[in-house]
């Protein structure tokens, strides 16, 4: 029985000997292929391995590795040409230039007589950009940076920008080709600085003297204001400088006049008012005139006549 156990002993340490060569290389070929990942993983970037491990959607390994490298070095969109992409570079600039205008012109509103010179270059490029005629290189960037996605986003910039210049109603204010501001603009805007000086000038002392010799300044440009109303020839900015100069009179400086139109207003509501009166006066005198006269009836004519006959046979 001795005998059989020791047997079994030396045969198992037999086997175990004969196994420890095959397991110890099974754990080095592991370490090398679990090492080949890590050696990857350390020619990328911190933020790319943050990615793998945190990342819900990507799965660490090797393919999620090589994925991501190719992502990092994809090419630009061999769509666009040298041209238009620098084309596309000094619309952004220009975009950006007008974008910061507007915003230093917002109050007081200023945007026409501020902003003009930059939205003109502005859309002086995105003409260039959106024409069929072709550039340097006889090449067209139109469809390659209006066209090719479902955003179009360059259009959609410049369709933003263009709105707010619509509604500011600045092409009422600036010729053609955004070259200068017109003549009424200036006329009006020489007026609105005399009114301003002069409101300036008694701002600190007599209120009553200002509304005394601020009062023919104020009118003019309250008149020519009104003309201009009248002919379609005033922006925003025309529009929001006479409305705060009318708060700086009225509200703040406590300074008011008589409109002169309002006296022809006055005058034909107080005939309308006294019409009824003239017409129930008149009504009531002509039939007292028909009472007084008599009416003599035609048989009584008759007989009158008939008695002069008899009494002439007589």
């Amino acid at each position: 029985m001795s005998l059989y156990k020791n047997s079994s002993f030396l045969v198992l340490l037999a086997l175990l000997y004969m196994y420890a060569p095959v397991s110890s290389g099974d754990v080095n070929v592991n370490e090398t292929d679990s090492a080949d990942p890590r050696r990857q993983a350390s020619s990328f970037s911190p933020a790319a391995a943050v990615v793998v491990v945190n990342s819900p959607v990507f799965k660490a390994g090797e393919d999620s590795l090589f994925s991501l490298n190719l992502l990092s070095s994809f090419p630009e969109d061999p769509e666009i040409s040298e041209y238009c992409s620098q084309l596309l570079k000094i619309f952004g600039q220009r975009y950006s230039t007008y974008v910061n205008c507007l915003v230093t012109a917002a109050r007081p509103v200023q945007v026409c007589q501020k902003c003009f010179s930059s939205y003109g270059i502005l859309t002086d490029t995105y003409v260039n950009i959106s024409s069929d005629q072709m550039g340097a290189g006889n090449e067209s960037c139109r469809d390659s940076l209006l066209r090719s996605d479902r955003l179009m986003l360059v259009y959609l910039l410049y369709s933003n920008v263009k709105d707010i210049w619509m509604k500011s109603d600045c092409d009422k204010c600036i010729t053609k080709g955004s070259q200068s501001l017109t003549n009424d603009t200036l006329y009006f805007l020489t007026a609105h600085n005399q009114t301003i000086t002069c409101f300036n000038k008694y701002q600190q002392g007599n209120q009553t003297d200002l509304c005394k010799d601020c009062k023919t300044s104020y009118k003019g440009l309250n008149e020519l204001y009104s003309r201009m109303e009248t002919n379609l020839t005033m922006c925003i900015d025309i529009e929001d400088a006479m409305n705060m100069t009318r708060r700086l009179w009225s509200k703040k400086f406590n300074c008011s006049f008589p409109r002169e139109e309002t006296v022809p207003v006055i005058a034909v509501s107080s005939f309308m008012l006294f019409l009824p009166i003239i017409f129930y006066l008149s009504s009531f005198l002509h039939s007292e005139q028909k009472k007084r006269k008599l009416i003599h009836p035609k048989r009584a004519k008759s007989y009158a006549s008939l008695m002069n006959i008899q009494n002439k046979l007589s």
